[in-house]
C-alpha cells in the first residue's frame, strides 16, 4: 500500500467531516466539528492560525469540548487541556485478513441505542453518544436477548472506514465476540471496495494482539488530545 493511498489517514477527522460525513458536520471557515450527539471530534488545518481556532470556538460554544484526535497543532493557551492519550493507528490490507466466524452477528440501529449506550458505559471503549451510530454500520451480538458485544464504523476518510467502539461485556469476554464483530465489519468494508483501519490505545496490549491476529498492522503512532474552549 502506497503512502499516497494512506495520506488521508493523517487527518481522518478533517477528511471525514469534509467528505463522507459532511451531512453530520458543522463548519465555519476552515474549522469543523460534528453535530451535537454524534461525536466531539473536531478539526482545523495543519497550518491553523488564531482565526481558525476562534472559528472552532464559535462552533463549540463557551466551555465546549474538542477531541482533536490526531491533530498536529495545539490550540491557544486559554483552551483548557482535558486529556492526552498515546495510541497507534492500524490498517488491514485486504489480502491479510484472517477471517473469524460471524455467527450471531446482527446489525444494530436507532432502536438499539439505549442498549448500546449501556454497554459502552460498562466497558468504556471510547467516545460514544446517542447519535454516534449514524456514522456508519454497527453490529452486535446478543446472548439471552441481551446485547453483550458490539463494534461499528466511525470515521470515513475517502476510501477508508474506521472500526471503532469494539467492546464486550465483562461477563461475556473470552468467547471470541470481538473477533467475530471486527471480522464482519472488515468483510463489509472490503466488499464495497473500502479499506479498514482503526485506532487503539498504546496500553491496550490485548486489543493490539487481537487486531494483529486478524491481519491488522501498525501504521503510525498517534496522540489523542482533548481541550475545552474558553
Amino acid at each position: 500500500m502506497t503512502s499516497a493511498e494512506t495520506a488521508v489517514l493523517d487527518d481522518p477527522v478533517g477528511e471525514s467531516l469534509r467528505g463522507h460525513h459532511a451531512g453530520l458536520a458543522r463548519q465555519l471557515g476552515r474549522a469543523a466539528t460534528y453535530l451535537p450527539g454524534v461525536a466531539t471530534f473536531s478539526a482545523v488545518p495543519p497550518d491553523a492560525d488564531a482565526a481558525d481556532w476562534a472559528d472552532l470556538a464559535r462552533l463549540l460554544g463557551p466551555g465546549g469540548f474538542a477531541d482533536m484526535f490526531t491533530c498536529s497543532v495545539t490550540p491557544p493557551s486559554d483552551w483548557e487541556p482535558v486529556f492526552v492519550l498515546e495510541g497507534r493507528q492500524m490498517i488491514c490490507p485486504g489480502d491479510r485478513l484472517n477471517q473469524a466466524g460471524t455467527d450471531g452477528v446482527a446489525e444494530l440501529g436507532a432502536a438499539d441505542v439505549p442498549e448500546m449506550l449501556d454497554l459502552v458505559a460498562r466497558t468504556r471503549p471510547g467516545p460514544f453518544w446517542p447519535r454516534t451510530h449514524e456514522l456508519g454500520t454497527y453490529l452486535g451480538i446478543r446472548v439471552g436477548g441481551h446485547l453483550v458485544a458490539m463494534a461499528g464504523e466511525r470515521l470515513r476518510p475517502p476510501g477508508w472506514s474506521e472500526i471503532s467502539a469494539v467492546c464486550t461485556a465483562p461477563e461475556a469476554r473470552g468467547q471470541g465476540h470481538a473477533a467475530r464483530l471486527v471480522s464482519a465489519l472488515v468483510a463489509r468494508v472490503l466488499a464495497r471496495d473500502g479499506r479498514p483501519f482503526l485506532h487503539v490505545a498504546e496500553t491496550n496490549a490485548a486489543a493490539i494482539a487481537l487486531y494483529e491476529r486478524l491481519g491488522f498492522e501498525s501504521r503510525t503512532h498517534v496522540t489523542f488530545r482533548g481541550f475545552r474552549t474558553p
